[in-house]
């Protein structure tokens, strides 16, 4: 049987996160444990790990913009530093009031992108904080399944595993692309755009920048079978979410790709 991931335990942003640019666009409450990030016409903001990871469980509570967010770009990701860079995404793009938002998730494998799934979320997630969660190849909202990228690199697919990430944070003005492919402009009327974060425990392996193998490999909660895929009902969840909820995948979309990229069959993730 396969497992959700656990929940993070509640830590300060100060010990494990620093701003990274306009640190005056952030406000911090209750001794750090809960921040939010401020958008306005002047600047967004964001922040990044103080630690470099290779894999693990990684982990955040997000409460977005609420109302008219048209145009901004909520982003929690892992990046290498190097020009094959690694890279999993989870952006959310804002809409205009009542209108969902939509969930854009990416992998990038030495510097190879192009892989966007697209979903609307099956609650509103600016009334309350949700967990978005990377767990090695897995992508998770609450405990709900969303994606799975495995390791094909035994069929020519790169993976992301042995260089070491840093995780980010931002929220960001993205009007030429980000609603409705860029008809929705964002409406400064409305700014400052605050989106509220909490949860700032990371749970992996940290590495320096040039290490590639993971010292604690086998002995941590992740690193065990039970956390390495999906079981039957996990994998229920995810169709669910596929046939529900799914507006663009990538490994169906055959103007793009004529041929399926060969990670999808593998992936059961069609």
């Amino acid at each position: 049987m396969a497992a959700a991931p656990r929940k993070a335990i509640n830590v300060p942003f100060q010990k494990n996160y620093v701003p990274t640019w306009a640190g005056d666009h952030i406000k911090y409450f209750n001794g750090g444990n809960e921040i939010q990030l401020y958008l306005d016409k002047y600047s967004g903001t964001g922040f990044q790990s103080r630690g470099s990871y290779l894999f693990g469980h990684f982990n955040m509570q997000i409460k977005m913009v609420p109302g008219d967010s048209a145009g901004t770009v909520t982003a929690f990701y892992l990046s290498s530093q190097n020009t094959e860079h690694d890279e999993i995404d989870f952006e959310f793009l804002g809409n205009r009031t009542g209108q969902p938002y939509i969930l854009q998730t990416n992998v990038f494998t030495g510097g190879k992108g192009d892989r966007e799934q697209r979903i609307y979320l099956w609650f509103d997630p600016t009334k309350d904080y949700h967990y978005y969660s990377v767990l090695w190849n897995l992508f998770f909202v609450d405990d709900v399944p969303i994606r799975v990228f495995k390791n094909s690199k035994d069929i020519g697919v790169r993976y992301p595993f042995n260089q070491p990430m840093k995780l980010y944070s931002s929220l960001w003005n993205a009007d030429d692309w980000a609603t409705r492919g860029g008809l929705e402009k964002t409406n400064w009327a409305n700014a400052p755009f605050i989106a509220a974060y909490r949860g700032f425990h990371i749970d992996g392996c940290e590495a320096s920048t040039n290490e590639t193998f993971c010292a604690t490999q086998g002995r941590r909660w992740w690193d065990q079978n039970e956390f390495r895929n999906l079981d039957a009902k996990q994998y229920d969840r995810l169709r669910w979410v596929r046939e529900r909820y799914t507006i663009y995948n990538y490994c169906t979309d055959r103007s793009r790709y004529p041929t399926m990229p060969a990670e999808c069959q593998r992936d059961r993730d069609v």
